[in-house]
């Protein structure tokens, strides 16, 4: 029997290995960033560097994915009306997302970054209420939702010894993952009638250019002065998010988005050991609390209800 996209990437494995492959890629980023900008020398306040790194990753990201659909033998040219769909995922998913994601990142850890990236999961389950009659929250996705909020709280109301705290930048990764939740449901309702690699591509293509273009408007075409180990963090980057993004709006195309979006909690739980494996940044008791509050809450959002027992099913019919 063939193995068709839609059969590979409905089945239980299928979804594991993607979401998983996913949302690996996505947490091993946090880490990867900071180790870039310290290799660049892009400090805090260098809003037109960060923001031009990110347009040369994501236009990178974009050419790679375009390059694999040529050895593919599949067209690259322009589909007739997908210029609004694509330009409405571009801004989000790419452009606003990104902006605010790289000056975030510059001012917080890889850690904390991690955690408030498990909020990228609520925000879209808030949006799919509003976007999908068939996706409303229900009592236990407000559950959840506060119990995950509650980890955002966490790192807020902390400090001092733990080394974590919320700022400007920890607000900008919040605003970061809501356009990456609205980004990701955007994505969803255009897949239906898209190429994921089509959409995919062209989307990081238009996003990634503006980028560059806003941070060669302020800090010059290449400020940077790559090194090996720089030019390698670059191009780990792009192949994360080709790979990492393909692989999730894949994903999310053949299935429902509460059954997908549970994987989320990956993200931060992958980003926070990779950091504090790569950064060497401590793992606080704080940290802990946020993080399996956060991911408590996203387990809690997309669990699904226990299906009625026979005896209380006969019991309501014989009602």
């Amino acid at each position: 029997m063939k193995l068709t996209t839609e059969k590979l990437f409905t089945h239980p494995l299928g979804i594991l290995a993607a979401a998983t492959g996913a949302t690996f890629l996505w947490g091993s980023a946090f880490p990867m960033i900071k180790m870039s900008y310290a290799e660049l020398d892009i400090g805090k306040g260098q809003v037109y560097e960060q923001i031009l790194f990110a347009g040369i990753r994501f236009t990178l990201a974009a050419l790679l994915i375009l390059a694999f659909m040529k050895l593919m033998g599949r067209s690259t040219g322009y589909q007739k009306g997908s210029w609004r769909g694509v330009a409405k995922i571009g801004l989000t998913q790419t452009l606003l997302q990104y902006v605010f994601f790289y000056y975030g990142m510059s001012g917080s850890t890889g850690v904390q970054g991690s955690i408030l990236a498990g909020t990228t999961s609520f925000f879209q389950i808030l949006i799919a209420h509003w976007m999908y009659a068939d996706d409303r929250i229900t009592p236990r996705k407000l559950s959840g939702l506060i119990v995950g909020f509650a980890g955002v709280v966490v790192v807020g109301l902390s400090g001092g010894a733990t080394g974590v705290h919320f700022g400007v930048a920890e607000i900008c990764l919040l605003a970061a993952m809501f356009f990456g939740g609205l980004g990701n449901v955007l994505s969803k309702k255009e897949s239906g009638r898209l190429d994921i690699l089509y959409m995919t591509s062209y989307q990081m293509l238009l996003g990634g250019v503006v980028l560059t273009a806003i941070g060669a408007a302020g800090a010059g075409l290449m400020p940077f002065a790559f090194t090996w180990s720089a030019a390698g963090m670059l191009l780990y980057l792009a192949v994360l998010s080709a790979l990492g993004f393909v692989l999730w709006n894949t994903v999310m195309k053949y299935n429902q988005v509460g059954s997908i979006s549970m994987y989320l909690f990956l993200i931060p739980v992958f980003g926070v050991f990779l950091s504090a494996l790569l950064l060497s940044e401590p793992l606080h008791a704080t940290v802990w609390l946020a993080l399996g509050l956060v991911a408590g809450g996203i387990v809690i959002v997309n669990r699904k209800p226990a299906a009625p027992s026979t005896a209380h099913a006969g019991a309501r019919l014989k009602a």
